[in-house]
């Protein structure tokens, strides 16, 4: 735990527990951790309700938690039905639910029990679908989100420990038989590998590789991170600037050129501007950034700057937005942009895209039309409501209803790899 502080005093946790053998070692191993420190922790137990008997295990491992005097709450989650994009789905409304429960509670830190077993099977996964250095570095210990910081203290520890320490303190847990699917690819691997244990030489080499490159990749992104302060504007509205640098020639200033940009950094400002939860295609990017032109990319444009001076424009692709969505305080609209909590919007009101409405809204900005119909509305019915970015139709108006752009990942994380790196040395387990 310690490289993935600092936690602060009395440390308050929360814990995402299915039940199974690696979740509830987390839980007894987080509890002990926490109650040395004169903290707690809350287990958060999520229920898809996709398996007849999921409501009972959720409530017999809310059952030994409490046993054990761990607090638990059962998060039974509805609306989930089997179909394409199960596991996807299913993923979201976990994350949401976590999240949610979490600051419900005031609770900053969520653990997950991902161990050195499921490391070595995400850098097979993603070695197989041509990762670069970012997507081998696996999972990363500590992802920053909005509102939690997610930790993953348990990658570099074998499963077969976790499941020797529930049986040192007599704690039964919950084989989930999508484990063992083997419709899944995860499940495939994991039948298809003989260190079921996590302690051979190959899951040690791979999570060996894990760490080296994620060192590398916290220097891409230091690296990212400087090329995108020198050279990129962000705008609240959603959208960003490329500004070319000056040069010179015989003396004399003449028109600018557009920087070089690494293939890392230019990932970072699309995947940002798009909303994604992943970079894009690496060969797509690698081949953009090398020459730098107008161009559409995994949900973003890129096209000259106009009115707004030299350069390039990253604008938010139209045909690729979201829908519009309630506006309720706290809504996220196309991934990006968050209405504030402290919102009162017009009941029935919808969070969407300006779009056609754009064209008559013209004298309230300069912005280029390309990104005007991109910023976020508040409408009810065919009625323009408010434009915040815009004051439209007036400060006080908008005022009441703020909107945030607040993608799920910045341009530039602060690097997380380094402090784990010190931890578990190259060559260490």
């Amino acid at each position: 735990m310690e490289p993935l502080g600092p936690f602060g005093p009395a440390p308050r946790l929360a814990a995402a527990v299915s039940g199974g053998a690696d979740s509830m070692a987390l839980a007894m191993l987080a509890d002990a951790w926490a109650k040395a420190r004169a903290g707690s922790v809350l287990a958060l137990i999520v229920d898809h309700q996709l398996r007849p008997e999921s409501s009972c295990e959720a409530t017999e491992a809310a059952a030994r938690l409490t046993a054990r005097g761990i607090s638990a709450r059962v998060l039974a989650l509805t609306g989930l039905a089997h179909g394409a994009g199960l596991a996807e789905r299913a993923r979201a409304a976990r994350y949401a639910a976590l999240t949610e429960a979490c600051r419900a509670e005031g609770i900053l830190h969520l653990l997950l029990g991902h161990h050195a077993a499921d490391q070595a099977e995400t850098v097979i996964m993603r070695a197989l679908a041509g990762s670069g250095t970012a997507g081998l570095a696996g999972m990363a210990p500590v992802v920053e989100t909005t509102f939690l910081r997610v930790l993953r203290p348990l990658l570099s520890v074998p499963p077969i420990q976790l499941r020797e320490t529930l049986g040192s303190l007599g704690v039964g847990w919950a084989e989930d038989p999508s484990n063992t699917d083997t419709r899944a690819l995860r499940p495939r691997l994991r039948a298809l590998r003989s260190d079921r244990d996590g302690t051979g030489v190959a899951t040690t080499a791979l999570i060996a590789a894990a760490i080296a490159s994620g060192r590398e990749r916290a220097r891409q992104e230091a690296a990212a991170g400087l090329a995108l302060a020198a050279a990129v504007t962000f705008r609240n509205e959603g959208f960003a600037l490329l500004s070319p640098t000056p040069s010179h020639r015989h003396g004399r200033p003449c028109a600018g050129r557009l920087p070089p940009i690494s293939p890392e950094a230019l990932a970072a400002l699309i995947q940002t501007i798009a909303g994604n939860e992943f970079p894009p295609n690496p060969a797509a990017v690698a081949t953009l950034a090398a020459t730098l032109r107008p161009a559409t990319l995994a949900g973003v444009r890129l096209l000259a700057a106009g009115r707004l001076g030299q350069g390039l424009l990253i604008v938010r692709e139209k045909a690729a937005m979201q829908a519009e969505v309630p506006a309720v305080p706290g809504a996220v609209w196309d991934r990006r942009f968050r209405l504030a909590r402290q919102a009162t919007p017009p009941a029935g009101s919808t969070l969407g895209p300006l779009g056609a409405d754009a064209s008559r809204l013209r004298r309230w900005s300069d912005l280029p039309a390309a990104v005007l119909c991109t910023i976020p509305a508040l409408r009810r019915g065919s009625t323009l409501v408010a434009v915040p970015h815009l004051g439209y139709p007036a400060p006080e108006a908008c005022a009441a209803v703020p909107v945030l752009f607040n993608p799920p990942r910045p341009a530039c994380d602060a690097p997380s790899w380094p402090a784990v790196a010190r931890a578990f040395p190259a060559g260490s387990r």
